[in-house]
């Protein structure tokens, strides 16, 4: 994996993935800049899932994961931002897809149905996997009204 700045953040129910996978990400040499849930006390997702975005959205880190039990509500907050497009991602296929066709820049992982390993894989190919453009570039800027 390359050298690149990667904002983090997750809820309550996300806090145990994301510490997991912020020390997988260090030791592959990313910057990580960890915008909370600071433990597993109950918390609300869109106060973590916001700052992820607006960090990406302003160009202040290249792409960004949110985490919460089920991925689905910290992405629909995520989403909510002009040029975030955030993908629930249950495997690495998925993630390449969500990247490859989607042009993705926020990973929403499922930390209530996802392994670690499984977790770490959909980082990998999420980190490593280019928007192909062409065709999916057109489908992408329909996104956006």
């Amino acid at each position: 994996m390359a050298s690149i700045s990667i904002a983090i953040g997750s809820d309550h129910a996300g806090f145990e993935l994301k510490s997991n996978i912020i020390t997988y990400l260090k030791s592959n040499g990313f910057d990580v800049q960890d915008f909370g849930a600071p433990s597993e006390q109950s918390v609300d997702y869109p106060d973590f899932a916001h700052p992820v975005a607006n960090a990406v959205e302003a160009g202040k880190v290249k792409l960004g994961i949110l985490i919460c039990g089920s991925g689905n509500g910290i992405s629909m907050a995520a989403n909510k931002h002009q040029g975030i497009r955030a993908a629930v991602c249950w495997n690495s296929e998925i993630a390449k897809l969500a990247r490859l066709h989607n042009d993705a820049n926020i990973l929403s992982l499922p930390a209530r149905y996802i392994s670690i390993d499984e977790a770490k894989a959909c980082v990998d190919v999420f980190m490593n996997t280019a928007f192909e453009g062409g065709r999916h570039a057109t489908r992408v800027n329909k996104i956006t009204v």
